[in-house]
């Protein structure tokens, strides 16, 4: 018998962004992703395909304004959709971790699907001020806001790199090899010595 195909399907409208989301964890990693913003669209088609997601997202943001609204919302309902599709999160491995270069730049990325919210963030300070037109900041926000709506632990460390898009690629690639082995299923239990999860 097969089991149950975890998946989830939502929708977010604020005076700021519109979005709609399908997520399909077990999938083969194709994505269908449209933001407003070019960077955004491609961070989250890498994640995607590293974690092996099958995703859909529409996003109608403030780009008017900047980006900012647009990046953070998207992380929310991607970490929303996330949450949901892993129901009660027996079985799963829960924490893994990945380190990925990307030409002459190497991030190392660790997550744990604990229940308790906590970003990590640092080596930022080998980002260009400015990415795409906007400030370099914006991706600490995404990953703040991917750790919150998942309620999960995300650490980022940018070890070395000259190139911004490199550096910023090499963790997006290193957030869904490591996505891809947390949410495995490796059992039936909860993966806790404590017996639950947050």
């Amino acid at each position: 018998m097969s089991e149950a195909a975890r998946r989830a399907s939502l929708s977010r409208r604020t005076a700021e962004t519109s979005i709609q989301v399908e997520l399909v964890l077990d999938g083969s990693g194709k994505s269908s992703v449209s933001t407003g913003f070019g960077l955004l669209d491609h961070m989250l088609t890498l994640i995607a395909f590293w974690a092996r997601f099958d995703l859909d997202m529409v996003c109608t943001g403030d780009m008017h304004v900047d980006a900012h609204h647009t990046v953070e919302d998207a992380a929310l309902c991607l970490g929303a959709a996330l949450r949901e599709a892993l129901g009660d999160r027996r079985g799963i491995r829960r924490a893994a971790w990945a380190r990925v270069p990307m030409d002459e730049a190497l991030a190392d990325v660790a997550v744990d699907i604990s229940g308790r919210p906590w970003l990590e963030y640092r080596g930022d300070d080998l980002l260009p001020p400015v990415i795409a037109r906007e400030e370099k900041d914006l991706w600490r926000e995404f990953y703040k806001a991917l750790a919150s709506s998942t309620q999960c632990n995300i650490h980022i460390s940018f070890l070395y790199g000259k190139n911004g898009h490199h550096l910023l690629e090499s963790a997006a690639k290193g957030i869904g090899l490591a996505l891809a082995q947390a949410v495995a299923r490796s059992g039936s239990g909860t993966p806790s010595t404590k017996g639950s999860l947050d």
